[in-house]
């Protein structure tokens, strides 16, 4: 009682207050798009022995679409799944796997269809850690370092036929979730920004007065206002779409996977929004904002861990085009 989609923006929101990717990524990153598409279309065996226990906390989960040619073209991916008898044998390796070195699953896009079968010839199969022929090594990024961020490599893993959790049409499902959350995260992240650069013109002087009766700063403290302001009422008015139709009677997860397009679109406005805000606190708090252990710096490095993954900021723009103008914004 009491859960929808406004408690899971606001719980999502203020868990971002910590303005750590790190941190947000290494409690739900993972777990946030690897354990949907098993909790929503995995078969009854897949819900109880994975999902049951990544819920209770007792294991954990990632979802490994990457890899290092193909990441928001999805229809390139070369990790294949061939069929053998009664088990699927999976080669190739992923690569920017969020929680990947902790998961003890892998939600894995993987081919089941032939070289040329693009889009459609895509599966989701869940593949567990401990399988043999499964290998992770870190990856050292920008940011984000408490993520886990892994390169996940199968070399001849035999899955049972079992553990397909369906077609890439749960993919592209998920990814409109992911997308959702990335922009809930980034544009609470650029409200820290402003916060952190408030707190900063108030205190520093320069040119015999503090840097808030500089005209030039208070424009700039507008604009980043504006800019956190706009982009969590598109935000809060997705919440309003999806909660209404279930208060109607509907299921809360067939409006929200119906927001393709509304999705991409707010992906790029919040992370934009956060890379401006992100520029500007850096440049009012100048020298300090590029020493090490800056809470603005620190923030800086998130700009590119929240802009690219999820879907590009190119492709999501074209992305929403092409749904609109088949109708579907």
């Amino acid at each position: 009682p009491g859960y929808d989609g406004y408690f899971a923006f606001i719980a999502y929101d203020e868990l971002s207050r910590c303005a750590s990717g790190g941190v947000v990524w290494g409690l739900v990153g993972g777990m946030g798009i690897g354990l949907p598409p098993v909790a929503h279309f995995g078969n009854e065996e897949l819900k109880k022995q994975v999902a049951v226990p990544c819920i209770l906390g007792q294991k954990r989960i990632a979802l490994a679409v990457s890899e290092p040619t193909a990441g928001s073209d999805v229809a390139n991916l070369k990790t294949t799944a061939v069929e053998k008898g009664d088990y699927f044998v999976v080669n190739g390796l992923k690569k920017w796997i969020t929680c990947g070195m902790f998961a003890d699953y892998f939600t894995t896009a993987v081919r089941t269809g032939d070289e040329d079968s693009g889009m459609m010839g895509v599966s989701l199969l869940l593949i567990e850690k401990k399988r043999e022929g499964v290998s992770v090594r870190p990856m050292d990024c920008m940011g984000v370092k408490g993520s886990g961020t892994a390169y996940v490599e199968f070399d001849d893993v035999k899955v049972p036929k079992a553990n397909l959790i369906g077609d890439v049409t749960i993919l592209l499902r998920n990814f409109v979730t992911e997308r959702l959350g990335i922009a809930c995260q980034a544009n609470r992240f650029a409200r820290e920004a402003l916060r952190l650069s408030i707190e900063h013109i108030r205190k520093r002087k320069v040119f015999g007065k503090p840097l808030e009766k500089q005209p030039v700063v208070r424009y700039k403290i507008a604009t980043m206002a504006r800019m956190v302001e706009t982009t969590h009422a598109f935000l809060e008015s997705l919440c309003f779409r999806i909660v209404a139709e279930e208060k109607a009677g509907g299921n809360w997860l067939e409006p929200l996977l119906r927001l393709g397009a509304e999705a991409a679109l707010a992906k790029v406005q919040a992370t934009r929004t956060f890379e401006h805000c992100a520029r500007e606190a850096a440049h009012l708090y100048g020298g300090q904002s590029y020493v090490k252990g800056n809470r603005v710096e620190h923030l800086y490095r998130q700009v590119l861990s929240l802009a690219i993954p999820g879907g590009s900021e190119d492709v999501m723009v074209d992305a929403a085009a092409r749904l609109s103008l088949k109708g579907k914004l």
